[in-house]
């Protein structure tokens, strides 16, 4: 991904930290940047380097791409970065009523569960997922397969048999969510 130039990348920032109830110096301790930088990045005379980006993202609970998920990138550029400890590129921009991203991996690694309160729809291309919504319940899915959860459930995937796989992850946007963020409670 190249750095994020688009100015509405630092609202969609403010956005997301005001939702959240965050003060630019909590924001700035949680993504361990100094609060200067940060309220730079907010309005829009800073540009993030794709760590600091991340750093923020992790933050804020969500993902580079989502974040971006709200800027007006042309048709012709699309956001990728991390998601969920996987490759990612995001197929919406602007303000849309959902999210969707494409996402491949061939991570072995359940890593930390994530839990936000928007739906979440995911369906599989390639290979085996193993995704795993808590409380025991895990289950593989194949190519052509799909998984919804509502909004709360903790979740998390990986490779169900050590192999490269790709799925699609289309998330709703929650009423009042600001654009390129999404109101998560964890980090993804």
């Amino acid at each position: 991904m190249s750095e994020p130039s688009d100015p509405r990348v630092g609202p969609a920032i403010r956005a997301r930290r005001r939702a959240l109830g965050l003060t630019i110096v909590q924001l700035a301790e949680r993504s361990h940047l100094s609060h200067p930088f940060v309220s730079q990045v907010e309005r829009g005379r800073a540009n993030p380097s794709l760590d600091s980006l991340d750093r923020i993202a992790r933050a804020l609970g969500t993902s580079q791409v989502e974040l971006m998920s709200g800027t007006a990138l042309p048709s012709t550029q699309q956001a990728t970065g991390t998601f969920g400890g996987a490759e990612a590129r995001l197929l919406t921009s602007g303000d849309t009523r959902f999210t969707v991203i494409d996402v491949q991996s061939d991570s072995t690694e359940l890593g930390a569960y994530h839990r936000h309160p928007e739906d979440e729809f995911v369906t599989v291309l390639a290979g085996q997922v193993l995704i795993d919504l808590g409380s025991g319940r895990q289950d593989v899915v194949t190519a052509g397969g799909s998984l919804y959860y509502a909004g709360g459930t903790p979740h998390r995937w990986t490779s169900a048999d050590g192999a490269p796989f790709r799925l699609i992850v289309v998330k709703e946007r929650t009423a009042g969510a600001p654009s390129g963020g999404t109101g998560r409670e964890d980090a993804r």
